[in-house]
């Protein structure tokens, strides 16, 4: 993923026109179709930039390659398919890769493939420079981005750099794009996951300790609450029960033998005496 990240980075910056020698034409993918067309060059226009990607020609517009369909059909296609999308350079001129199809030529009705060498089959960009010299400086550039930063600026020297940017800049996105082994970030996360999950356990059973003993005092506190109210209770039912007795025995003072009606007196010697004996009630 990181080595394909990389090759695209590089594809975007390094896009150019291809121009044909003789009629100072552009190649230009159709939006609409597949098919390649000639247009006058417009750097501003996608479907016009092209880079390369290994040994293929990929259109920034239309995302496709430039394939070969059948014996001498040029056109664009998807860059997995099975068609031909490797291109070599032979004597700065286009042809497809391990075939014997001819060259990429120009012709008034778009491109094709013959075995003509002249003006017709040479491409260039804008700058006039071959577009086999953009294929090697590409090679080249990406074998020493893939090494190291010292690398390239030991083999570049002085050169100017083909992305237009300055060499600091370029060290920075080398750094950012080179492989590392992430071992010691795998196992330092792997560790700090570990003891997340160790305190995280400790805590949980410093909690579920805590809430037992939280219930057990108060299953404790309940159970001395409960006896001490009977205990209460009892203690004021006490005194109902010491003098709820006394009143039979006052009663059991009173002589049997009173009759209803009369008057008794109970005299400080602790004698009773009817206060009205002498006096019956058939005398009365």
């Amino acid at each position: 993923t990181l080595i394909c990240s990389y090759v695209d980075f590089f594809s975007d910056t390094e896009a150019f026109l291809i121009k044909n020698a003789k009629f100072k034409l552009c190649l230009q993918a159709s939006p609409i179709n597949k098919n390649l067309l000639l247009e006058d060059c417009n750097p501003e226009s996608g479907f016009q930039d092209w880079s390369w990607q290994g040994n293929s020609l990929v259109n920034r517009g239309t995302q496709s390659c430039l394939s070969v369909l059948g014996a001498d059909r040029v056109q664009t296609s998807v860059c997995a398919s099975t068609s031909y999308t490797s291109w070599d350079c032979s004597n700065s001129l286009l042809s497809p890769l391990d075939t014997s199809l001819g060259y990429l030529v120009a012709n008034r009705k778009g491109v094709a493939l013959s075995d003509m060498r002249g003006l017709k089959a040479q491409w260039q960009d804008a700058e006039d420079r071959s577009v086999c010299e953009k294929k090697a400086e590409h090679n080249n550039y990406f074998t020493a981005a893939l090494t190291s930063p010292q690398a390239y600026e030991h083999t570049a020297g002085n050169a100017s750099l083909p992305l237009g940017m300055d060499q600091q800049k370029l060290e920075e996105l080398l750094w950012f794009f080179r492989r590392e082994d992430p071992s010691t970030w795998n196992y330092s996360v792997l560790a700090l996951s570990l003891a997340t999950l160790i305190l995280g356990l400790l805590l949980l059973t410093i909690n579920i300790m805590r809430n037992r003993k939280r219930k057990i005092l108060m299953n404790r506190e309940e159970l001395q609450t409960v006896p001490q109210a009977e205990l209460d209770a009892k203690q004021a039912l006490i005194p109902a029960q010491e003098h709820s007795p006394a009143e039979p025995q006052k009663q059991e003072l009173l002589p049997q033998d009173q009759r209803p009606g009369e008057v008794m007196v109970q005299w400080k010697d602790g004698t009773i005496t009817s206060l009205y004996t002498g006096i019956s009630e058939e005398a009365i």
